[in-house]
């Protein structure tokens, strides 16, 4: 089987590069780089790309532009706020994007030992540098073995519960749309990472990371398959979100403590 993702050594490369942007996403990528610098200007220590703009695969008028934000210091309420503007202004410009997400974190804690399985690789593996100093330096090289498994995706039963109380919140289509979107992507990429250690490669093609999870569990082939397509073009129905939140989801959680144990607890689980 083709392996995907890492060097000859077996680490990681890093995916996606600023040459690999699309040329009819160059100009939000650009102003994103300006605005960011000038809204941060001091506090800022770099920003990064990641998903599928800098992997070259973004869809225009159907992707979003995803971003992260790295400040000298822990980030302050005026600091979100300033993030939302950001978001919501390259969103409203740029039509050849569909969402902008900011996340915002601090350098501390993006090179700190609790995250250095998880936002780091995230950083270090995931992320196209953007502006300023790269962070990658100061972290190490990574696999796809168990402990990576589990530090990125082995909190899914913390999480169902919070899924249960959006669903219950929601009602209008638009917001069934944008939890089928976020459940589908999270459930994909964990049914991936879970066989991951096995598969002995690394993609963020949701598609392929379904079929590649359905060798090891064909029981549930179909359903991953699905939330792959559920994750590119969201649905509406408020019977998909539950079977993310009472049988695949719970299903998923776990198989993945049992395979791989269960994330480090954080002071807030992300």
């Amino acid at each position: 089987m083709e392996r995907r993702g890492l060097d000859a050594q077996g680490y990681f490369e890093r995916e996606g590069s600023l040459g690999r942007v699309q040329e009819g996403f160059r100009g939000v990528v650009a102003a994103a780089r300006e605005r960011i610098g000038e809204a941060y200007g001091q506090r800022l220590h770099s920003a990064y790309l990641y998903g599928s703009v800098p992997r070259g695969t973004a869809r225009p008028g159907r992707s979003d532009l995803d971003l992260l934000v790295v400040l000298h210091r822990e980030p302050s309420a005026e600091d979100r706020d300033t993030a939302e503007v950001l978001a919501d202004g390259l969103d409203e410009e740029f039509p050849e994007i569909d969402g902008v997400g900011i996340l915002l974190h601090d350098k501390a804690t993006v090179l700190s030992e609790e995250e250095r399985y998880d936002f780091g690789w995230f950083l270090a593996c995931l992320c196209t540098p953007l502006l300023g100093a790269d962070l990658a330096e100061h972290l190490p090289r990574y696999r796809p073995d168990s402990l990576l498994a589990r530090e990125t995706n082995g909190d899914l039963a913390l999480l169902l519960p919070r899924w249960r109380d959006r669903v219950r919140e929601a009602s209008a289509p638009d917001e069934y749309r944008v939890l089928s979107r976020a459940f589908a992507r999270r459930l994909v990429r964990t049914g991936f990472t879970l066989v991951m250690p096995l598969w002995g490669g690394w993609t963020s093609d949701l598609a392929e990371s379904a079929e590649i999870f359905g060798r090891y569990y064909p029981q549930r082939a179909a359903q991953l398959r699905d939330a792959a397509a559920v994750a590119l073009d969201p649905v509406a129905d408020p019977e998909v979100l539950r079977e993310y939140t009472e049988d695949l989801g719970p299903w998923l959680a776990r198989e993945y403590a049992a395979r791989h144990g269960v994330k480090r607890p954080r002071t807030e689980p992300s």
